[in-house]
């Protein structure tokens, strides 16, 4: 170890200004997270009846391209749901295995037994020119929709069966226009727990999930399992039509909303909504693939900076930690804020000791993600290629 007296001054104050941020990230972190509302402790006679009519309350769009091994389960959950009535509109968007037959087969059930529920399949077999496959399949859903909400999911979501009568009733209490609930992640174990931590911390910097229903900041949120949004306000913003060629389709569906000046919250909710999302620490780099370069919006000088980024919270506070002195307590400083920012989501404090390898991975799915796209001049997936000219000039350049 360095003794203090050779340590590099710059080293010693840029840890510092890194382990001062880091802790004020933690602060802001556990004030504001415990105050993201729990549909799971509300009590539901005390939320505002829904309208009386003879149509469906709540129209759930389900797009699904080859998800024969979960369609199913996504599919029952919604008939299962209470205390509403749904209209489910399934897409079988250009699948080549047996998800629209598995729809069709959920379909025959939903007729049997006068449940409330609809239950619609579409099946799409082509693609239009200018269209990226999910915000077509979206779009053609929301057209067939008839209710005055709609739910955009995926069909590898499963629900509790009060997780949308909740989820109403919270958004009509407080006038919202559009809600998020914060998809669970069941069985997931402590590799992959410490990924996804050290991505929601990081990300908090650019993103406060707290500050999403503050119609003053420029915090904003939107997910693919789970964007409520009252149909006025979705025709309002030119629905999937205007989100033709977007690969982040659910985050830029959330910034129109808030850009917009609409009401938008995010709710949290243990189990209402859960997704078996990663399967190992290192399942991360695949899933992000299509979707790192593209919320950076195509920008390649963007993306340096954001692996340079990476690489300085990386490396900085270990080398604080390797020099002694005054810089190893700023290295201290940051793995103890990193831990106290774990704790403010409810994960294990003790996590925060995997934060350089945890990033390193998230580093190189952004990497792994700017170089695929600009080696194959766009984005290529299930099945599909979207060239990256097109998308750089759909993309926009801003959130």
């Amino acid at each position: 170890m360095l003794p203090s007296s050779l340590a590099a001054p710059g080293i010693i104050v840029l840890s510092w200004v890194l382990a001062l941020a880091w802790l004020r990230q933690a602060i802001e972190a556990l004030r504001g997270i415990p105050t993201l509302p729990d549909l799971t402790l509300l009590d539901a006679s005390t939320l505002p009846l829904l309208p009386s009519a003879d149509g469906p309350d709540l129209a759930v769009i389900v797009p699904a391209r080859n998800e024969e091994d979960s369609i199913q389960a996504t599919l029952r959950s919604l008939l299962a749901s209470t205390g509403l009535r749904l209209e489910i509109i399934a897409v079988d968007d250009r699948s080549t295995d047996s998800t629209g037959e598995l729809m069709d087969a959920i379909a025959a059930e939903a007729t049997v037994g006068g449940r409330p529920h609809r239950l619609h399949v579409i099946h799409n077999r082509e693609l239009p020119a200018g269209w990226m496959g999910k915000p077509h399949a979206l779009s053609m859903g929301a057209e067939r929709a008839s209710a005055p909400w709609l739910l955009f999911t995926d069909g590898d979501v499963a629900f509790h069966p009060q997780a949308l009568a909740l989820a109403l009733g919270f958004a009509l209490a407080e006038k919202t226009d559009h809600l998020v609930l914060k998809l669970t992640m069941p069985d997931m174990g402590n590799a992959e727990t410490a990924v996804l931590m050290a991505i929601l911390a990081l990300a908090q910097w650019n993103n406060r999930l707290w500050k999403i229903s503050d119609p003053r900041a420029k915090d904003f949120f939107g997910q693919g399992g789970f964007n409520l949004v009252r149909r006025d306000v979705y025709e309002a913003l030119g629905g999937f039509e205007a989100l033709r060629m977007e690969v982040t389709e659910d985050l830029r569906l959330g910034w129109k909303v808030k850009r917009a000046g609409y009401r938008q919250r995010l709710v949290v909710g243990e189990g209402l909504a859960s997704i078996r999302w990663m399967t190992g620490p290192l399942s991360i780099v695949g899933l992000l693939e299509k979707n790192t370069f593209a919320a950076l919006r195509f920008r390649t000088g963007l993306a340096l900076l954001a692996t340079l980024g990476l690489a300085l919270h990386i490396v900085l506070p270990l080398a604080a930690l390797a020099m002694g002195g005054w810089a190893t307590a700023a290295g201290l400083l940051t793995y103890v804020s990193i831990a106290l920012t774990y704790r403010a989501y409810k994960a294990p404090m003790w996590l925060a000791i995997c934060f350089a390898p945890a990033t390193a991975i998230f580093l190189f799915a952004i990497a792994r993600s700017t170089i695929l796209t600009l080696a194959r001049d766009g984005v290529e997936w299930r099945g599909t290629r979207y060239p990256l000219e097109e998308l750089r000039r759909n993309a926009g350049r801003g959130w």
